[in-house]
């Protein structure tokens, strides 16, 4: 019998980033996987600023793995030309817009990292063959390699096993959704004599074909195969050095790794059932077409992770984890559906229709508003929440509560320079915008904070004095990211570790903004007496304003 608090079920990118986001928060961890090794297919290949700012949570810097920035994506037609752009040069919070990697770099680093926590174990070469819930959490049953049956006692169960996951079969979760009729051959090849720099999409309707440059000298291609053609004849190497030829010249080049898939858009009806959760493909499956799959379930383990960690220390009130379903479900169906739009473009049926909606997309450009929509991918769903663990506030800046906070340089009194989220550690931050967040708080409201690993922090703007503040970190932006880019002086967030804004307002009402941000970790009841007494602090307000 194994003893632990969190079980993942499955080690691939997202088990592995959640046994790390977990980690960091010091929560005891097993992690297991019925294969030996990383699985070496060609599978996701991009990741976008908002994965890499997660992977940076994770503990991965630029250095933990090979990637490469992508400056644009190209749509193009055989019968119209470039009909579509899509301007992803340059960074945002920190991080590239795009970039391609190498899937199994990536987990290589993620696997390094763990070795830091003494309190996260990997259990590789071991099944999962079912569990059992109990009142105070879920007993696991698992057949090692070698034939041994060994029992783990977890607070709770994650389900990161992929499409075909068993965690979800066994809680009777439907997985709705819509499967293509098409395969899709993948080669990833080495050694190409003519290397791109971006994206290209050739939306012939005969063979759509994405094609990609990749680290490590690589490149890849997408094949759609046509209905009637034999799936074994394009795993043929002499089939697959004919396809690209176009792009070869002839030459002869490695082909590295090739796999036939059928892509999916499918999506659990909860994420979340009792102490079992699910999350990346366990819990929806996106097309590869705007490259969101591996980043949607990057998205699920930020999202989760520190939740389960305030849950299991005593700092919130178990309740907080029916937010996850909340917050993270309608997200991910919105990436899905963008997939299937960009699907649509992609690979259009017949001539015709392939005319009309790539003539569509052309014409749509030439207005610049339009242009502008599509080009700086205007049309992705924001990461922003309508429900979930927040509180909208009275007031309103340009950053609104169910937010994520932007990222940006910032300086230290030490004169150090950091980025803000590495600055800022992976605990709840109470933040002031040019102003000491900490400084009208009583010392029981202080505590308060301490007493769920909170820190005041406040952030100057660029050439603001940097005085000691009462308590807590002060740094300075050097970017105008966060003031006044994303708040005003004199205002106040409380930000919670995945850096969404769970509560706001002027710095003169700190206090409530405190008590009804830790409220809403402690659960209904204390929501219900925290929403009373801002109601009533409100009419005092109001009244001692009457003549």
């Amino acid at each position: 019998m194994i003893e632990t608090e969190v079980l993942i079920v499955g080690f691939g990118p997202v088990g592995a980033a959640l046994a790390n986001l977990l980690g960091r928060q010091g929560v005891d961890t097993v992690v297991i996987d019925k294969a030996d090794d990383i699985f070496m297919a060609p599978r996701a290949i991009a990741l976008d600023n908002e994965a890499l700012r997660i992977l940076q949570w994770a503990g991965l810097d630029d250095g933990a793995f090979e990637r490469i920035a992508i400056p644009e994506v190209r749509m193009h037609s055989p019968l119209l030309g470039e009909f579509g752009r899509i301007n992803s040069l340059g960074a945002i919070d920190g991080h590239p817009k795009l970039v391609t990697f190498f899937q199994p770099d990536l987990e290589r680093a993620l696997r390094r990292n763990l070795s830091q926590y003494d309190h996260v174990r990997s259990l590789t070469g071991t099944e999962f063959k079912g569990f059992e819930e109990t009142g105070d959490g879920i007993t696991a049953r698992l057949s090692r390699a070698d034939g041994s049956a060994v029992e783990v006692k977890a607070r709770y169960l994650i389900g990161a096993d992929g499409a075909g996951s068993m965690v979800r079969r066994l809680i009777g979760e439907a997985f709705d959704g819509d499967s293509y009729a098409e395969d899709w051959l993948i080669v990833d090849a080495r050694h190409v004599p003519r290397p791109i720099d971006h994206v290209e999409f050739i939306c012939d309707h005969r063979r759509p074909t994405p094609h990609m440059v990749a680290p490590g000298g690589r490149e890849r291609w997408e094949f759609m195969l046509a209905k009637g053609e034999d799936r074994a004849a394009f795993e043929d190497e002499a089939r697959i050095a004919e396809m690209l030829n176009p792009w070869t010249g002839g030459r002869a080049v490695e082909i590295e790794r090739r796999a036939i898939y059928r892509f999916h858009a499918r999506a659990a009806r909860h994420f979340h059932r009792g102490r079992v959760f699910l999350a990346g493909d366990a819990a929806h499956i996106t097309p590869p077409f705007v490259g969101q799959g591996l980043v949607a379930g990057l998205r699920d383990a930020a999202n989760l992770a520190w939740k389960l960690a305030f849950v299991l220390r005593g700092r919130a009130d178990a309740a907080i984890l029916d937010s996850y379903d909340q917050e993270r479900r309608p997200h991910a169906k919105a990436m899905i559906g963008l997939a299937k739009f960009m699907g649509r473009l992609v690979m259009p049926t017949g001539a015709i229709r392939a005319l009309l909606v790539h003539g569509t997309m052309r014409l749509a450009r030439l207005a610049p508003p339009l242009r502008r929509h599509f080009d700086e991918l205007g049309i992705k769903p924001k990461n922003r929440f309508a429900k979930g663990l927040f509180r909208r506030a009275r007031h309103h800046c340009r950053l609104a509560s169910g937010d994520v906070l932007p990222q940006g340089l910032v300086r230290d009194a030490a004169g150090a320079i950091h980025l803000s989220d590495d600055a800022l550690g992976c605990g709840l931050v109470l933040l002031g915008f040019g102003t000491d967040a900490a400084f009208r708080l009583s010392p029981a409201q202080q505590d308060a904070l301490s007493a769920v690993g909170g820190l005041p922090a406040q952030v100057c703007f660029r050439g603001q004095c940097l005085h000691r503040a009462e308590t807590g970190l002060v740094l300075e932006d050097l970017t105008g990211a966060l003031v006044p880019g994303a708040a005003p002086k004199d205002w106040v967030a409380l930000v919670r570790p995945d850096r969404t804004v769970l509560h706001q307002g002027p710095a003169a009402e700190v206090a409530s903004v405190l008590a009804d941000g830790l409220a809403l970790l402690r659960g209904p009841a204390s929501q219900a007496r925290g929403m009373a007494r801002s109601m009533m602090a409100r009419v005092s307000i109001s009244a001692s304003k009457a003549p």
